[in-house]
């Protein structure tokens, strides 16, 4: 498939959301949801604040927001992928009393009011958007002034350094063939694709100050295998 675009990553993302939790679990040996936590731990939401989850997938990021807004405030959850919302939906059905909702939209064009929100938070979505940049850009423009935006996603180290080595390594020798025996080889062969056109973090940084935002700093984890970009707009 393409890189970034739109059809096949949509499709993409259709295929494997009946395995999507579990195989980020498997992958990242359940640290993915330790990251997103501390992801939200950094931005700091609180009670009576409206969030909205970009590029929300199953919901897990929705469903942590909320539980730092409630009781007063509310978390939208957007994707595009019909089956990722449904996910997120059955999943919202063991705990209503959870103050989110769901908007099957691109992200690129939500057509939301702009400065409708109190901030702003992606988990491994930047990366697969047609347009990073014009992504950065629609997160601005649904933030209030001075309010804040996290972005979690693989970092994209720098090329022949010892991250790089190891990032090829575990994506080509234990990420793909584990894939490949559930059907779903070139799902996960997708990610190091997606990889290659991606703006490593100070870049991020740039693109965001060039577009507006206040601050921007970017932190790594995982020894930089993973990234979160922090924004005040």
């Amino acid at each position: 498939m393409k890189p970034r675009d739109p059809k096949s990553v949509e499709k993409l993302f259709e295929s494997i959301s009946h395995k999507y939790d579990f195989l980020n679990d498997l992958f990242s040996f359940g640290l993915h949801r330790l990251w997103k936590k501390q992801l939200v731990s950094l931005l700091a939401p609180s009670s009576g604040q409206n969030w909205i989850d970009l590029c929300c997938g199953t919901g897990d990021l929705t469903f942590h927001l909320a539980k730092s807004v409630q009781p007063f405030g509310s978390v939208l959850g957007v994707d595009f992928s019909h089956s990722q919302i449904d996910q997120a939906r059955k999943r919202f059905f063991a705990d209503p009393s959870l103050p989110v909702s769901w908007l099957k939209k691109d992200v690129l064009n939500t057509g939301l009011q702009s400065g409708s929100f109190d901030g702003a938070i992606m988990a491994y979505g930047l990366r697969n958007l047609e347009n990073p940049e014009a992504g950065l850009k629609e997160i601005y423009r649904l933030l209030k002034p001075g309010s804040q935006a996290g972005i979690l996603d693989f970092n994209h180290p720098i090329e022949g350094s010892k991250t790089s080595y190891f990032q090829k390594f575990y994506l080509r020798r234990v990420v793909v063939p584990i894939a490949s025996l559930m059907g779903l080889r070139d799902e996960y062969a997708y990610l190091e694709e997606s990889l290659k056109n991606f703006p490593e973090g100070n870049i991020q940084k740039e693109i965001a100050l060039k577009i507006g935002f206040n601050e921007a700093r970017y932190e790594l984890l995982l020894g930089g295998q993973m990234g979160i970009l922090l924004l005040t707009a």
